[in-house]
């Protein structure tokens, strides 16, 4: 009896460390997949013997036993990550184990560009062929982030470059460049100059706007927000071009001329006191931050110098010349 108990107990470890080995060697082997790149898409929610079954499906793994035990015992089971993942070449089981347990997506790059407007960014991102495409407009995006039907959304959106997961939806890009436009102008109003003729954070945003498409320059914004600051306390017209170009909409073709500055629009600053109803392009930061903290300025007027920069001017002699010299 005893002689038997111990060849069973010999046949046993036999048959475990056998098995180790086999698990061992699959394990240490790259993974047989017909070709490369691979992409796997793994959704929100799915538990490791749903990702198995897809991986085994996929032809990723070759059977569907061995990848789950090796999870299961490697204590990453419940750790996998949503995503979109890309196999470039050759990986071992621990290696696709490690790199879904830590996220390692195959990422895009989206960039929106400071000045652009609303409409030209959701075109951009709509050309974005790794992106689920689920807002296609201003409306679209509103509906996505619940506001009320009458909320303009132009301004709103955070200038930047996001990257995200490829097969990721573009209103989960659109909500994160929304949130960090809220968070990047709530810390500048909190931080404002006191001096600034601004009563909220909105009107804060629509000046950072224009300012924004005023200038490229870095070292002018401040002494542009000083020039609309100044006019704006002693209630002289913004007077920009920007704005009314922005009224123009569609109808614009490149050639701003005096009958454009003379047709009334709720966005001409030449016909109407104070700042437009909305902003007219999406602002970044340093615009965002020059529209609170102006430059220490008497300054009521400027003018492009043609090399990207401006000169300011106090009164209206003075920049008269200034545009003789540098316009004229």
């Amino acid at each position: 009896m005893k002689r038997w108990f111990s060849r069973l107990i010999l046949i046993i470890f036999f048959a475990i460390a056998a098995l180790a080995g086999y698990l061992f060697l699959f394990v240490q082997s790259p993974l047989e997949i017909a070709s490369y790149p691979k992409q796997i898409t793994i959704t929100q929610g799915s538990s490791i013997r749903t990702i198995n079954e897809q991986l085994y499906q996929e032809g990723i793994i070759p059977d569907k036993w061995r990848f789950l035990v090796l999870a299961k015992f490697s204590g990453d089971a419940g750790k996998l990550k949503a995503g979109v993942y890309q196999i470039d070449e050759p990986l071992t089981p621990l290696q696709l184990l490690d790199k879904l347990a830590k996220g390692e997506t195959s990422i895009t790059a989206v960039r929106i560009i400071e000045g652009w407007t609303l409409k030209q960014a959701i075109t951009t991102v709509l050309k974005n062929q790794d992106i689920k495409q689920n807002i296609d407009s201003e409306d679209s995006l509103r509906e996505a982030l619940a506001l009320p039907a009458d909320q303009k959304l132009e301004g709103m959106i955070f200038p930047d470059t996001y990257q995200i997961s490829k097969g990721s939806s573009s209103e989960a890009l659109f909500k994160q460049a929304y949130k960090k436009m809220d968070t990047v102008l709530q810390k500048e109003w909190n931080e404002r100059d006191p001096s600034v003729q601004v009563k909220t954070s909105y009107e804060a945003l629509i000046l950072a706007s224009i300012i924004e498409k005023e200038t490229g320059a870095t070292k002018d914004r401040a002494h542009i927000s000083a020039v609309f600051n100044n006019r704006m306390k002693i209630g002289m017209r913004l007077q920009t071009d920007p704005t009314v170009i922005y009224g123009l909409g569609d109808s614009f073709n490149g050639n701003l001329t005096r009958k454009h500055l003379q047709t009334d629009t709720p966005y001409n600053s030449y016909t109407r006191a104070g700042l437009p109803p909305t902003p007219i392009s999406l602002p970044g930061e340093a615009s965002i931050h020059a529209a609170l903290h102006p430059a220490q300025s008497k300054a009521l007027y400027f003018v492009a110098k043609g090399d990207g920069s401006s000169i300011f001017s106090d009164t209206l002699a003075a920049h008269n010349k200034a545009v003789a010299k540098y316009q004229k």
